[in-house]
């Protein structure tokens, strides 16, 4: 049997549905050669021969052991899983391959899950409003971020948007702010990682249109309050005059 890395790491994927991780499949490599290891002729009892038969036998053990790395670097098991996923969405295969923070998991493809679910009695999953949406965008991409800051980007109320994140565990209370009140902080959480498929939040999309610098600026002048004057409302200064002008008693006449 040639080793094949690919077809043993979906064969452990398919075994468990648990995350199976990089130290997983390198201890399971260990564990291969701590236990098919062959018998050392000095090992053997004494005065037990080794049959005939034996010996070749052993010699297709022993080179299908030689085949085994002793020691798999992450690189080549992260490799062998881009691969593998690579191939199971060119055959449309029924599953995928999701890489999330704990490691690897085998998922059902997005066009199969209904049968799954029906097989299961379960209801349709809900989708989030544009409301959650938005404000897990902003919790993603700000966190530590705190409720006042959520709503000076949103523009409006995110109790009810927030309330929804924090039943489904996509967002968590990470602390409190160093600002006055210590008001709450929020963050996602590797629920949040799992079900967008991101192994970490250093892969979401990078921003072209506002730089964390602009967001913060932004929010600092929607949560500073501006005394805003006649000129800033765009009032010419010469119509204030003339209506300061009108707004005088006439003088008396002249005898």
């Amino acid at each position: 049997m040639e080793f094949n890395l690919k077809k043993i790491i979906k064969a452990l994927l398919f075994s468990t549905s648990e995350a199976v991780s990089i130290k997983d499949i390198q201890k399971v490599v260990h564990r291969y050669h701590a236990q098919a290891a062959p018998i050392n002729p000095e090992e053997r009892p004494e005065g037990q021969a080794e049959p005939a038969s034996v010996a070749p036998v052993q010699e297709i053990i022993q080179d299908i052991i030689d085949q085994v790395p002793t020691l798999l670097t992450a690189t080549q098991i992260r490799e062998a899983v881009d691969a593998l996923e690579v191939e199971m969405r060119e055959a449309n295969d029924s599953c995928r391959i999701l890489q999330g923070p704990e490691g690897f998991r085998l998922v059902i493809s997005p066009a199969y899950a209904d049968w799954v679910r029906l097989l299961r009695g379960e209801p349709r999953p809900q989708r989030l409003s544009p409301a959650a949406l938005e404000t897990l965008s902003i919790v993603a991409y700000r966190q530590p971020v705190t409720r006042s800051e959520m709503e000076a980007i949103r523009g409006v109320s995110i109790d009810s948007a927030l309330t929804r994140l924090l039943e489904l565990e996509l967002v968590a209370v990470t602390g409190r702010a160093e600002l006055p009140g210590r008001p709450i902080q929020y963050g996602t959480t590797d629920h949040f990682l799992d079900f967008t498929g991101l192994r970490s939040l250093g892969e979401l999309p990078a921003s072209d249109v506002l730089s964390p610098a602009q967001i913060s600026e932004w929010i600092t002048r929607a949560t500073t309050p501006v005394n805003v004057g006649d000129a800033e409302m765009g009032l010419p200064l010469d119509d204030q005059s003339s209506a300061a002008v009108a707004t005088e008693e006439p003088p008396p006449p002249v005898a």
